[in-house]
């Protein structure tokens, strides 16, 4: 079996799993910060298993690094899975793959490209706008001078900042969580350049093919 006849088998062997390990780590994490009145031994818990879920997605990069043969040009040709092992809070994007590995199994056509770019960029805004949510609520919560009070506030920020639209009503004010909001912001002006271009690209296309079917003369 060749390079990537193993590769392909281990993704087809270890996609389900690894998704399932992904909800968890949210789950995890959500709750750690969601819940301080917890007892400290389920906050032990939570830490222990975002921590262990990271160590079993950072092997599971490592074989596929291993796998594809490819050295160090693994990781700017395989940028999600790179993003994920950095910001495991992503890491269920691979609902998109998973859902065509399903797709190809029953026979069904894979999402066109077009439907591939709005389905990654529509998940990653929920995924990147609860995960900073989460994040940001964890640093600036009790900081002096914060306007992030509750997480609702955090929800807000998020928002607003992934919309570019920053009403500035909730800024965060700790150092970490500038940084937070710097990805923010640059992940939230990612998506959006990437929608609107897989839209207008989409509406070319459809508007270029109507115009090819009508009669000549019309």
């Amino acid at each position: 079996m060749d390079d990537e006849s193993r590769a392909k088998h281990w993704e087809h062997r270890t996609e389900i799993p690894l998704f399932v390990a992904a909800l968890a780590y949210l789950a995890a994490y959500a709750t750690h910060v969601l819940a301080p009145g917890m007892p400290a031994v389920w906050h032990v818990v939570c830490l222990s298993v975002t921590f262990g879920l990271w160590l079993v997605f950072a092997a599971d990069y490592v074989v596929r690094w291993r796998l594809s043969g490819q050295g160090l040009r693994f990781v700017p040709t395989h940028m999600l899975h790179t993003v994920v092992v950095l910001l495991p809070l992503l890491r269920p994007l691979r609902i998109v793959r998973l859902y065509e590995a399903v797709q190809r199994r029953a026979g069904q056509p894979r999402l066109s490209l077009h439907a591939r770019v709005i389905s990654y960029a529509g998940l990653s805004t929920v995924l990147l706008a609860f995960s900073g949510s989460l994040a940001v609520y964890q640093a600036e919560r009790g900081a002096p001078g914060t306007t992030m009070r509750t997480f609702g506030d955090a929800v807000w920020w998020a928002a607003s900042t992934l919309t570019t639209v920053g009403y500035g009503d909730v800024t965060p004010v700790t150092p970490l969580g500038r940084v937070i909001a710097t990805g923010m912001m640059i992940g939230g002006l990612a998506l959006l350049g990437a929608v609107t271009g897989s839209f207008s690209s989409w509406l070319m296309r459809t508007f270029y093919r109507e115009g090819d079917e009508r009669p000549p003369g019309s």
